[in-house]
């Protein structure tokens, strides 16, 4: 099934009132560092701090009765976990979810708070995600893909619909992709609206898969390596998600370990947001100059609030030693 502009409007029918439709603001701070005029689209203030309830509720609204009876079951690094969860229990349904053991312990103990059964497995999110599909086969529960479905995509695009809503002349999205769920969705919506608009990604480059899938002109699996990027740590980008990045993104830039730490910091310091690693990639990128557009708006999707705050402690301290 392709994803089109209409799935993503329908989607956003089916998420009026379940979403927060959330803040587009410039930041001049950011503006006045890079040269840019930077917007933040702040789904880290989304409900389950994260994008991923717009996918995730999406995907499970579309079930049919029969499919709802079995459950569902689905792996995730963290924050798609507590968008399934938070769908699941809205719709009265079962839900298991497999995560990494390394996830945060916040996002795990958000998950149980919907009611979730969490089974914990492998060190990323490639680990959890194969003990997931084993167990949907013993279950026979429906699987909710975290990136890689066309319901998820097009929920994920409602981002993209609000975007040109509140930023009519907006130049440039930047987005962190992990599998490239969030990503495909907003290029589409944007791109089918407004050609010209130049959709560019960012990967952590110790895990930068999607990146050298493009390099090597097919998708190629990367070693399971931590990053502080927890959320888009993903050794294989979805063979439907890597077709749609060809055909509608314009780059795919990496930052650094430092760079996301720096920028995570810069969020809380400057403009008093709590942010992940994932959706601070965005920043980091703009800040370190992996996007260049002088003059022009450009906006950073920060895709989720949900870090460690043992983690966050700890970037606060050296920062501040």
């Amino acid at each position: 099934m392709q994803v089109t502009l209409e799935m993503i409007k329908e989607a956003q029918r089916n998420l009026e009132g379940v979403i927060r439709k959330t803040e587009l603001s410039k930041s001049y701070s950011l503006s006045q560092a890079t040269g840019m005029n930077i917007y933040l689209k702040t789904e880290n203030r989304q409900n389950t701090n994260s994008f991923k309830l717009r996918g995730a509720y999406n995907k499970i609204a579309s079930l049919t009765d029969e499919e709802r009876k079995r459950g569902v079951i689905a792996s995730s690094a963290g924050n798609h976990a507590q968008g399934v969860a938070f769908a699941a229990k809205a719709f009265g349904i079962n839900a298991t979810i497999c995560m990494p053991e390394t996830a945060p312990k916040t996002k795990v103990e958000s998950t149980k708070s919907y009611g979730a059964n969490v089974v914990l497995h492998g060190l990323v999110y490639d680990d959890c995600y194969q003990k997931a599909v084993e167990i949907q086969r013993e279950t026979g529960a429906t699987f909710v893909h975290p990136f890689n479905d066309p319901y998820v995509i097009a929920g994920q695009g409602t981002i993209g619909l609000e975007i040109l809503e509140g930023l009519k002349d907006v130049d440039a999205v930047v987005v962190p992709i992990g599998g490239g769920g969030i990503i495909s969705g907003i290029a589409i919506a944007m791109k089918e609206i407004k050609p010209d608009v130049k959709i560019i990604g960012v990967q952590a480059e110790v895990i930068a898969s999607t990146r050298a899938s493009l390099d090597a002109g097919k998708i190629v699996t990367l070693p399971g390596v931590k990053s502080l990027a927890d959320g888009i740590s993903v050794k294989t980008p979805g063979d439907l998600t890597f077709e749609i990045i060809k055909k509608y993104v314009d780059d795919v830039v990496t930052v650094s370990e430092e760079e996301i730490e720096d920028a995570i910091y810069r969020l809380l310091q400057k403009s008093k947001l709590v942010v992940e690693g994932a959706g601070a990639t965005t920043v980091a990128a703009v800040i370190n100059g992996k996007v260049n557009m002088p003059g022009k708006n450009v906006v950073c999707v920060v895709t989720g609030g949900n870090i460690d705050p043992m983690v966050l402690a700890n970037i606060i301290q050296k920062k501040n030693s």
